[in-house]
Parts: structure tokens; sequence; C-alpha cells
């Protein structure tokens, strides 16, 4: 049966009790949502990380650099390969999808064969699907699984041939990729050109050394053009959040002086303003589900802690086992006031693998390893020099050991290594 309500916001409170009791969990929080004048945010696609605006404040040069590289599509002429670099939030996707939305409106209205094709190779997991998304923007209809890479890529090369399509290809987080699978892929890509069909690649990666981990005839064709991102200031932030802010949020909903704050808070953790959206997001919402009509401070810290929390026990339950090893190693050797040095950390993982009969990875592999945890936030790294004694790594914790612990907890492997 279904029933007309009219004034909810005057009776939807009788409604849940006689429907539900006087101790209905929900009624409280249906009905202040039911009478709030109106809601924060009014358009929440503006503040999700995947939004591309359309200006990007503080990003001019970095525009015009890629675009200045790729411009040559609209002659038909294959640009250079460019790598953006950068650490996370510094605008590098947010300016290619914006490049690259511009150049793909003015190659159709000028009749180009040129496709643009943009992959998160961390979503994609594997050179199957980054294979697999080329063929569809190709319109070539794969399997979700099944067929030999060789196979996948003969198919989206003859597709291009037959049909004489060019692509210009960002391949986001490329160094999860060549991590997880080598750069064979990425050298058949930068191979795989003539003279009327080519593809030139675009390398996005969160990782300054992630060149020393390719091949050197892959490095020679693929790093021609190259743009690094800096942070963002907290100056530059708060420009970002008050143009974001303007458009997502009620007007008057939040002042100047929390905004700093937000980006003071995002700018001490290395310019990150996608995480000052974020945070932006998250108190706006802790605002509303408290009837607040205004963002306040305390709904500001209410969110980081929000965020914190969840972020941290995200990333440690996605590492792989010995990654998740050597954090143990390091929030070990914190606690017990043991030097927190590389060779100091990589005996305590030693001992931590003997313990569940694993074999340890050689201390170059864990080296590697510690500078993914750096990359991540949960650790920070400090190379210390000693003259002629030589130099050697810190490494401290970011996180409260209380966290690590309690996430390390419910992991059924390492849970006995707590002590």
């Amino acid at each position: 049966m279904v029933q007309t309500i009219n004034n909810r916001s005057h009776h939807v409170g009788d409604l849940y009790e006689k429907q539900w009791g006087g101790d209905d969990p929900l009624a409280d929080i249906i009905q202040r949502y039911s009478q709030q004048r109106q809601p924060i945010i009014l358009r929440h696609e503006l503040l999700r990380s995947d939004y591309v605006p359309h200006s990007l404040p503080h990003r001019t040069a970095q525009i015009r650099n890629v675009a200045g590289v790729l411009a040559t599509v609209l002659r038909s002429v294959k640009p250079s390969n460019i790598f953006l670099y950068g650490k996370t939030g510094t605008g590098k996707t947010a300016v290619c999808r914006y490049v690259l939305n511009r150049l793909s409106s003015e190659v159709v209205d000028r009749g180009v064969n040129v496709r643009f094709v943009y992959v998160n190779c961390r979503l994609a997991g594997t050179e199957y699907r980054v294979l697999a998304e080329l063929c569809l923007a190709a319109g070539v209809s794969v399997p979700f699984t099944g067929l030999s890479k060789g196979e996948l890529f003969r198919r989206f090369q003859n597709a291009c041939w037959r049909l004489g399509l060019s692509f210009v290809v960002c391949l986001d987080e490329v160094d999860v990729l060549v991590r997880d699978f080598g750069d064979d892929l990425l050298y058949e890509l930068t191979r795989s050109s003539n003279e009327h069909c080519w593809i030139s690649l675009i390398g996005i990666s969160n990782d300054l050394m992630f060149k020393e981990q390719l091949d050197p005839r892959v490095l020679s064709s693929l790093s021609e053009e190259e743009v690094v991102f800096p942070p963002y200031t907290a100056t530059e932030i708060a420009d970002i959040l008050l143009d974001r802010a303007a458009q997502a949020l009620r007007p008057e909903s939040i002042g100047d002086d929390v905004i700093r704050l937000v980006a003071a808070l995002a700018a001490s953790e290395h310019g990150d303003a996608r995480r000052a959206i974020d945070l932006l997001r998250v108190a706006a919402e802790v605002a509303e589900r408290e009837g607040a009509e205004r963002i306040e401070e305390q709904h500001v810290r209410k969110a980081q802690s929000l965020i914190e929390r969840g972020r941290v026990k995200e990333v440690v339950l996605s590492l792989p086992l010995h990654s998740r090893l050597v954090l143990l190693a390091i929030y070990s050797c914190a606690r017990k006031g043991l030097e927190t040095t590389s060779g100091t950390i990589y005996n305590v993982y030693r001992e931590f693998c003997s313990s569940i009969g694993s074999e340890p990875l050689t201390d170059r592999r864990v080296s590697t390893l510690v500078s993914e945890l750096d990359m991540l936030g949960i650790i920070a790294t400090e190379l210390v020099s000693y003259g002629r004694h030589g130099r050697t790594r810190k490494i401290k914790p970011t996180i409260p050991s209380s966290e690590i612990t309690e996430i390390i907890a419910k992991d059924d492997t390492l849970s006995t290594l707590l002590s």
C-alpha cells in the first residue's frame, strides 16, 4: 500500500513512531534530513576525485607544456611520448584529462582520425585489461579473459591499420603495471607505429625513480618529454578549495578561515589537493549529519580523523604479505626503542619471516618495499650521512602505533607476531 504524505517535515516523526514504535534507530536521522532547510552540498559530483573541472588553478604552465607536446595530433602528426611525474594530488591526472578532453573535441571537429584513451593501470590490474581497453577504443570486442596478450595486441593492431586509426594512450599509475608485470607492454606499444598509424604514450607516475625500473631500450623511446608537478602550497590549495566550494556548496555555508584550515592540513601532507577536496567533502557531510547550517573547525577535525583511519586501514590491508612484514618490523623497532635503520629493520623482518615460515626477500628488495611504504605515506625515510663511515636510511613511523597494531591484530597470518 502506498501512502501519500503531505507536510512531511511536520509529520515525519509521528509517522515513524506509529510505524516502527518509539525506539526506531533511524527516526531522528530521517527527521533531521527532512527538516534541514537546504543541504550544504549542492553538487556532490564536483567533490569527487574523478571530476575534471573546467579550470585548474595554478596548473596553467603544466597544461601548456602537456598540450604543447600533444598538439601535433591536430595535424595528424605523432607527438612525442611524455611522462608526468609528481606526488599524489599534484594535478597530474586532472591536467592530463583536461588536455585530452580539449584535444579530443578539436580532432573531432577537424576530422582527424586520432583517438584518446585513458587507462588507470591500478584499476585495470593486468596487462590483459589494459589491452582490452585499447581494443574497446578501436571498436574490437574481446572476452573478459581467455586470449593471450599477443592475440589481443594483434587484434588491436589490425583494427588500427584497417581503420587508419592512431592513438594517444594515457597510462595512469603506469609504475604499478611495470612493477607487477615488467615493461614488455610498454616496449610493444612504443614500437607499434608505422607511417599512417601510430601510438603515442603518456605515462603518469607518483614514483620519481620509476625510470630506473625500465629496460634501456624502453627508456630510450619512452621518455622523450617530461613534466614534473611540484606539490601545491597551502595558498594554492586554498584557491582550489575556494573555487570548488563556490560551485559545489551552498553559499555562506563555509568561511574563509575553515577553507584555510583545510588547505593547511593538506599542505602539511605534501601538498595533496585531492586529499584537501576529500577533506572538504567529508567535513561537509559531517556537518550535514549533525544538522549544522555551516561547516566549522570541529567538523574538519572529525573529518580528518575519519579519513585518516579509513585510509590507513585500506592501505595496510591491501599490502602484499612481505610489505606488511616490513611495515610491522618498522613499527616494532620504533615501539621497542630500537634503531630504525635499514639494517636493523631488515634483521627484524628476517626474524618475522622465520616465525611464520616464509622465505625472506633480499635486502635490496626490502629496500624497494620501504620506498613504496614511504610513497604511501605510512612511514617517512631520511638519508643520514656518517661521513667516511658511509650513510644509512633512517625510517620513521608516521601513523600511531596503536592504529597499526589494531589493523595487524585482525590479520590471521601476522597477529601472532604482535608482542
